[in-house]
């Protein structure tokens, strides 16, 4: 059986080009580029919560650091070093090793340094901590949003959350649908380079991971303003292939777990965000637009321009 330092140096050392000292000693030495700012976030992903226990190993390492990489991008920062901690209830190796061929996959995607971490004995459990840079005064915040602006999306939000959908028995996808359902869940793509792309364009930016309604709504509440979108503006494409009309509506509304952006941007600038879309080879859309209001309120408008009320806004962990 191997020790906790042997699957440290076998699976989780490598090359840290961009760092002054890795894995090895107590602690890492990283020297930030003058005149960046850090930006930090962490995330917890625990098995029966946030994945399947029987969820493939490599697809999981790479979605245990792009769910981090995510928070970056709706920061417009661009990622650069990551620490992973680890709990696992027995030490098997084959497990251990696609594991960390997909969260090194990521890492090398994104340019990320991975120096340092924890492992332990425990309930599956993963913890990682990452490390961006962003320019002084530039960083995408959610406080930014103002009454006239208009509310974006990335991607086609739904897939994801569809998938999972599928895994449940709760509807049944079959042919491109289910691949690519499949895929935005086990394996979603932060949006790196539309968030730095947005650094002067928008002014307010989050990622879906809890669902749009509620992800926005913290746009609303930190702006202190109000919105409207409207159904039939929804990229319908992240919704295809489900039977189910109404549970469509609600993954891409409520679904989260797909890690696009949502961002707000001044009218004046529609035309330098959507050529975006062509420069970035991604979708995106205009959804609705910022009011003015005290409450964070989203109303959500059919086809119809009636009020629609949706059975759900997000996931919540203790709800």
């Amino acid at each position: 059986m191997p020790s906790e330092f042997d699957l440290i140096a076998r699976y989780f050392t490598r090359p840290t080009p961009q760092t002054l000292l890795g894995v090895g000693d107590d602690a890492a030495l990283i020297s930030p580029t003058p005149g960046m700012n850090l930006v930090v976030s962490t995330d917890m992903l625990a098995a029966g919560t946030h994945f399947f226990p029987d969820t493939d190993p490599e697809a999981l390492g790479w979605k245990c650091l792009a769910v981090n990489v995510s928070d970056l991008a709706a920061m417009a920062a661009r990622p650069r070093w990551a620490v992973l901690s680890v709990a696992l209830p027995q030490a098997d190796e084959r497990w251990i090793a696609a594991f960390a061929q997909g969260f090194f996959a990521c890492a090398a995607t994104f340019g990320i340094d991975v120096v340092g971490g924890d492992t332990t004995r425990g309930p599956m459990n993963f913890c990682v901590t990452i490390f961006g840079e962003v320019p002084q005064n530039q960083a995408l915040l959610r406080s930014g949003a103002r009454p006239g602006d208009e509310i974006w999306v990335s991607g086609t939000p739904g897939r994801a959350a569809l998938g999972l959908a599928h895994l449940q028995g709760r509807c049944v996808l079959t042919g491109q649908a289910l691949t690519d359902s499949l895929a935005a869940l086990h394996r979603p793509q932060p949006r790196v380079a539309l968030g730095l792309a947005l650094r002067g364009l928008a002014t307010a930016a989050i990622d879906v991971s809890d669902g749009l309604l509620a992800d926005l709504g913290h746009i609303l509440e930190r702006s202190s303003v109000a919105a409207t979108i409207h159904l039939e503006n929804l990229p319908r494409s992240g919704s295809s292939g489900c039977p189910d009309p109404g549970l469509a509506w609600e993954c891409q509304l409520a679904g989260g777990d797909d890690y696009e952006l949502v961002f707000t941007a001044p009218e004046n600038k529609h035309t330098a965000v959507a050529s975006l879309s062509a420069d970035l080879n991604l979708t995106l859309t205009c959804i609705g637009k910022i009011e003015a209001g005290n409450l964070p309120v989203v109303t959500v408008l059919d086809c119809e321009s009636k009020p629609w009320i949706p059975p759900r806004h997000g996931f919540d962990h203790f709800a």
